[in-house]
């Protein structure tokens, strides 16, 4: 039975709260390792270009030519996509939670998300995430990324969802700062159990936690 509440929308980013970061330093450092590439090198290149690859101005064939193979490498570019793809894992209690509160309270499920085009859709498909994500206001796809306020605008218009009906799950403070500013109603995500008690204070106690 669906509960009535407040809130109409979950808005959620991917990256440190559904799934772990697709592509972020760590990853780099691990690929750098790996692959036997010089990280500093890599890791100078990765940032010039970084902005614009994950506004989907950049395909993922063309940052790789600029970070990686602007030199001669002994692995492929398949080789090395290969390994960025490897490294999303997901986090299940959050997978099962947000699709389970979407049930439970008949919420409209939105991802708000920096993330590049080609890792996006793979992350997209592997885990399933459209199973329960209504929309997907991926930097990618609207060309705008957090910080800036214009993608959360874009995610209530394009939800048509006013701000006050809104609850988000962001693993980053100053984003989550941002969406506070514009009246949405934002959790700081740390870890499963503490984002569980911060949706029961607001009304949206998950019946299925143990």
């Amino acid at each position: 039975m669906i509960k009535t509440n407040a809130f109409t929308h979950l808005f959620l980013d991917v990256g440190g709260v559904l799934l772990t970061n697709g592509w972020d330093h760590h990853a780099r450092k691990r690929a750098a390792k790996h692959f036997k590439i010089n990280y500093a090198d890599m890791n100078e290149r990765h940032q010039l270009v970084f902005e614009i690859y994950e506004k989907g101005k950049l395909s993922l064939k063309e940052y790789l030519n600029l970070a990686v193979f602007y030199q001669k490498r002994s692995f492929t570019r398949a080789q090395f996509q290969r390994f960025m793809f490897e490294q999303s894992k997901p986090f299940f209690d959050m997978l099962r939670l947000s699709a389970q509160l979407k049930l439970q309270y008949g919420l409209k499920v939105i991802v708000v998300s920096n993330e590049a085009r080609e890792l996006n859709a793979h992350r997209i498909q592997k885990f399933k995430l459209d199973s329960f994500v209504d929309c997907f206001i991926s930097s990618c796809f609207v060309h705008v990324r957090k910080p800036e306020e214009e993608i959360f605008r874009l995610a209530l218009d394009i939800s048509q969802a006013e701000a006050h009906q809104v609850v988000y799950i962001e693993n980053t403070p100053m984003f989550v700062e941002i969406a506070e500013s514009l009246g949405i109603r934002s959790i700081l995500h740390t870890d499963y159990r503490s984002t569980l008690k911060k949706l029961a204070s607001l009304g949206l106690d998950h019946q299925g936690h143990s």
